[in-house]
């Protein structure tokens, strides 16, 4: 016996041992949009005497930090992207506000002097500057005589004792411990009531608190320079939030916000509930369709399909990724392309049953006699066991070629999508892996233990592998030269195409906010109102250009670049208007972060299909990859002409889909041009648009069983994903189909014309692989 089957068997219980023990014992971390909260970007800036680099941006977010920590938000998440982005996720956090205002405070802490209450002929010295108190009077405050590097900690508390009410303690260090008593003892020179008895704290050019200094302290001793207290009329919310900022110090350079959502826990329940309902209904219909199809093997498929599952998700947790809701639609879709790699081998496994049960031309009766030993030596199983090994072996080149094509679309959403969009890419690289282990491992040693059963292999019509189908039956028998019309279906294509495109013309894309900047707001009502109530109930909060849309109870707001205040005014006209309301989604995005998102997906597409043609012309021919990314345009225009023709959101999630969509046509064109290749290798004498007429026909009952396993998948993503889910299933279901499509009646047509034209030769033959004994039998393998 062989080792080799033994080592996949080990291997394949190992892979699905380990993954069950992950997946038992470890919980995977979600992203904020599915178990709600804020995620904040903040951009830092150049300051006047600072540059903003890695270094600064490292020391802005440890001091981002302390004040987060401060919050007191659970398991808040900080983390630098690039050399001048902060990433700030806090869990639980829906009321983004007072967090960002917090956080975001951008210029140094500063402690002045008082000089006089100012007034309109107040003119400041050098060095001095008239600002607003916390009482809203104006001041003239002398230069700064501590900085926030001299401010070590600072807490609020009470005394229960002395009923004294909230105060907050600073403690200071270095330079901070000798000029506090200096500055407080001078101003203790001053008689109670005198401006220049108080000490100002300045954040952010605003006053954060003024203090007057204590009758008791000595003019020109003042007060103890480790540590003091403020007092005054603070509530307990007050004095916590000034010790913050007191503590969270200065930057060591400006931030601004560039990025902001929020997502109501709701709004990600409802999202892992939809797409679980849809994972179980769309992978039913997948695993009921492929049984049916190809009976045992489909069977074995089946189970594979499930640990599939098994496996993604238990690589999704040990990873540690991040969980997103794209990323969530992403493992269910991949649920549906795994069907593919099983596809391709039982179809190539059906060939070779076939083949080796056809007749010879010149010694029928000495083949059938010598299969009739085999059978005998073999158990039986001889032939199907022979049939499934070359299948899994033919197969190889098609499934490895189709997914890193795949592959190559999802390392380019990790690397040029933001947010959750990114973690599409995560789930959809490590779905496509799965689905090759499962596939070349897991259903191999299944399906070749079960067809060496002594009851299976005297029944193999029962196995699903000796037949070739009614489909590929009747294709045989007809025979339809469907490449005798190859020029009409590049016109039909060219004509496809320049409907989808004067979509674009007339009806213009509807980018959302992540490419145009601005903000978008979802909230959910308790009464139903029309878009036309919900309009003017926005205009009456100040925005009457605010795009408002509505869904039954479920409202969408979209404005340009507007603050959390304002948004709290619009949710407050709402209010008024169609009862509570509740904040389901929150996103806002700078000018600059919509223009680099717009630019970065720009150039996803045209790396997508630049590293497609770059990797099908390295694996194929110039002609096969020039078709394959002239077809995908095709593609990629249709499904984006009917969006604008539909009028809905191009956006981060739309780029998701398109990059799948890019990598699903590309493998299914591979497959084609795979079995293209290997076809006129073995007919070099016949007219390529034979041969490629040919190929279709052979691929057809592929194309046709994976499509369907696809489109259950997105189809009840489709109708049950909820708006979250729905367009990016409807993107997919387009480009499936397209895509489907375009592999027989656009890229095919376009190889044809183009191999017209080029000089070089037919491929080389396939070499055949030297058949060797099995061990222990004497019989020909």
């Amino acid at each position: 016996m062989s080792r080799a089957p033994l080592i996949r068997a080990i291997a394949a219980f190992a892979v699905i041992a380990a993954s069950l023990y992950v997946a038992l014992t470890m919980r995977p971390t979600l992203g904020l949009d599915l178990r709600g909260g804020t995620q904040i970007v903040l951009e830092t800036r150049d300051s006047p005497t600072v540059k903003a680099d890695a270094e600064t941006t490292d020391r802005t977010l440890e001091v981002l930090r302390r004040r987060v920590d401060a919050l007191g938000v659970s398991e808040p998440t900080l983390a630098r992207s690039g050399e001048q982005r902060i990433i700030v996720e806090l869990p639980g956090v829906l009321d983004p506000s007072k967090a960002a205002e917090v956080i975001g405070k951008t210029a140094q802490l500063t402690i002045h002097p008082v000089i006089a209450v100012a007034d309109a002929n107040t003119k400041p010295g050098k060095g001095e500057q008239v600002i607003a108190d916390e009482d809203g009077s104006r001041i003239l405050v002398g230069p700064a005589r501590l900085s926030g590097d001299d401010v070590g900690a600072a807490e609020a508390g009470i005394d229960p004792q002395s009923g004294g009410g909230w105060f907050v303690t600073i403690d200071f260090r270095g330079k901070g411990t000798r000029e506090w008593p200096k500055l407080t003892g001078e101003a203790a020179c001053n008689p109670s009531g005198d401006p220049k008895r108080r000490v100002a704290i300045v954040l952010d050019g605003k006053v954060l608190v003024s203090p007057q200094v204590n009758e008791d302290v000595a003019c020109n001793v003042g007060l103890p320079g480790n540590s003091t207290q403020i007092t005054g009329s603070f509530t307990a919310e007050q004095a916590k939030e000034l010790a913050v900022l007191i503590e969270g110090g200065s930057l060591p350079v400006p931030v601004v916000t560039v990025e902001q959502r929020t997502v109501g826990p709701t709004l990600g329940a409802a999202a892992i509930a939809a797409s679980a309902q849809a994972a179980v209904i769309g992978v039913s219909l997948t695993a009921l369709f492929i049984v049916i199809t190809y009976r045992l093997v489909g069977l074995v498929a089946a189970f594979a399909l499930a640990c599939y599952g098994l496996i993604s998700y238990a690589a999704l947790v040990a990873l540690g990724a991040t969980l997103t809701l794209p990323g969530l639609a992403g493992f269910v879709l991949a649920i549906g392309m795994a069907v593919d790699a099983n596809v391709l081998v039982f179809e190539r496994a059906r060939e070779e049953y076939a083949a080796r049960s056809r007749p010879g031309t010149g010694s029928a009766a000495a083949k059938q006699a010598g299969e009739r030993r085999e059978a005998a030596a073999a158990g039986g199983g001889t032939r199907l066991r022979q049939a499934l090994e070359k299948g899994f072996r033919n197969a190889w080149s098609a499934v490895a070629d189709s997914n890193i094509t795949t592959l190559l679309a999802a390392g380019l959403l990790f690397f040029l999508a933001s947010g959750p969009v990114r973690g599409f890419g995560v789930t959809l690289s490590i779905g496509v892996l799965a689905s090759m282990v499962t596939a070349m491992v897991i259903t191999r040693v299944i399906a070749q233990w079960a067809v060496n059963r002594r009851a299976v292999a005297s029944r193999p019509k029962i196995t699903g592998v000796a037949g070739i189908g009614r489909l590929r039956t009747w294709l045989n028998e007809h025979g339809p030269d469907l490449m005798r019309h190859h020029v009409a279906y590049l016109v039909v294509a060219a004509v496809v195409a320049a409907a989808a495109l004067a979509g674009i013309a007339v009806r213009g894309l509807n980018y959302g906010v992540e490419f145009t900047g601005g903000r978008i707001v979802e909230y959910s009502t308790t009464q139903a109102i029309t878009a036309d109530t919900a309009r003017e109930l926005v205009a009456d909060a100040g925005f009457p250009s605010a795009v408002v849309q509505t869904s039954g109870k479920d409202i969408s707001v979209r404005t340009g670049q507007i603050g959390n205040a304002e948004v709290n005014r619009i949710e407050a006209s709402l209010e008024r208007g169609a009862g509570q309301v509740n904040k389901v989604r929150d996103e806002l995005i700078g000018p600059s972060m919509g223009a680099e998102l717009r630019r970065n997906a720009l150039i996803a597409l045209a790396v997508a299909l630049a590293a497609q043609l770059a990797y099908l012309a390295f694996r194929f021919r110039w002609t096969f990859g020039l078709a394959a990314v002239l077809t995908l345009a095709v593609d990629a225009s249709v499904v984006v002409g009917a969006f604008a023709w539909l009028n809905k959101p191009i956006d981060g999630v739309f780029l998701a889909a398109m990059l799948t969509v890019i990598g699903y046509s590309v493998n299914d064109k591979v497959v084609v041009f795979d079995r293209v290749r290997e076809l006129w290798g073995e007919r070099r004498k016949e007219p390529f648009a034979a041969v490629a007429n040919t190929a279709i026909l052979q691929t057809v009952p592929r194309t046709v069983n994976t499509g369907l396993g696809a489109i259950f998948i997105l189809a009840a993503l489709a109708v049950l994903g909820g708006s979250s889910l729905t367009d990016f299933a409807v993107a997919l279901l387009i480009g499936v189909i397209v895509g489907t499509l375009s592999s027989a009646f656009v890229a095919t047509p376009l190889a044809i014309r183009f191999e017209k034209r080029n000089p070089a030769p037919p491929p080389q033959p396939k070499l055949k692989r030297a058949a060797r004994p099995r061990e222990g039998s004497g019989a020909v393998v």
